[in-house]
């Protein structure tokens, strides 16, 4: 039996929500003068972009993107690397739905070999059955699922249309 597909978000809903997480990391940023956006691939990327973009409109703040890939099913497969140095940046982690907790705590680990001045996590979705110990600071929608549910973040280029629980 196909499981019903059922809109959580529409494109307006989402450009609705990507603004006002922009506003909040602005809010809570206020004082620097640039932050980092790290994007896991490839929804994740795809929001830390859109959130630069929004921040370089609303904010005086640099926001700088830097996507990163993870295996998601196997996190210690592939090592993470970056060639920025993130000592004594803030730093926000960006992923489109957060589940279990497992693709950003692997994500972390690897950020957390700076010495960061700042780190908070945004998401899109927040699905709140988390499995490690991971709380998103910023988070567009949450939403009560079952374990055997899915939400899939539709994407057309750079930008985010629809958010379906399948």
């Amino acid at each position: 039996m196909k499981k019903k597909r059922v809109l959580i978000l529409d494109k307006d809903r989402i450009s609705y929500k990507l603004r006002r997480m922009a506003y909040e990391i602005w809010e809570h940023n206020s004082n620097e003068k640039e932050i980092i956006l790290i994007g896991i691939e490839k929804g994740g990327r795809i929001l830390a972009e859109n959130l630069s973009a929004l921040l370089k409109e609303i904010s005086p703040i640099k926001a700088k993107m830097i996507p990163i890939i993870i295996n998601k099913k196997k996190p210690l497969n592939n090592a993470i690397e970056f060639n920025e140095n993130l000592t004594g940046k803030c730093v926000i982690l960006v992923d489109d739905v957060v589940n279990s907790g497992k693709t950003i705590l692997y994500s972390l680990n690897t950020i957390l070999a700076y010495d960061l001045k700042k780190l908070m996590v945004a998401v899109l979705v927040d699905r709140k059955h988390k499995s490690f110990p991971i709380a998103s600071d910023i988070v567009g929608h949450t939403i009560a699922t079952t374990l055997q549910d899915h939400i899939e973040v539709e994407t057309e280029g750079n930008e985010i249309v629809a958010v379906y629980l399948e």
